[in-house]
């Protein structure tokens, strides 16, 4: 059986539903925690207080998305350098 007679066996409804799991699962661990982290490093200085706490609130969110970028991204203050 090869792929073409697989899909076409199954109903549309069901792939309608698989790719809209997939496009969710894909914003919820992928799009919407990077756009945050970058979100995050551009204005860490300059948040005021409510734009703060909506942050840390998304952050809380989307922590599994969070947690699977947190090792590759490095987003420490650069220092004054060596003296």
């Amino acid at each position: 059986m090869d792929l073409q007679s697989l899909v076409s066996s199954i109903p549309q409804d069901t792939l309608l539903v698989i790719l809209a799991y997939v496009l969710l699962g894909g914003l919820y661990l992928m799009v919407v925690p990077l756009a945050l982290f970058f979100w995050m490093n551009s204005r860490w200085t300059r948040m005021g207080k409510v734009e703060r706490l909506g942050v840390y609130g998304l952050v809380f969110l989307f922590f599994p998305g969070m947690v699977v970028f947190a090792p590759f991204l490095n987003f420490r203050l650069s220092g004054q350098g060596e003296n």
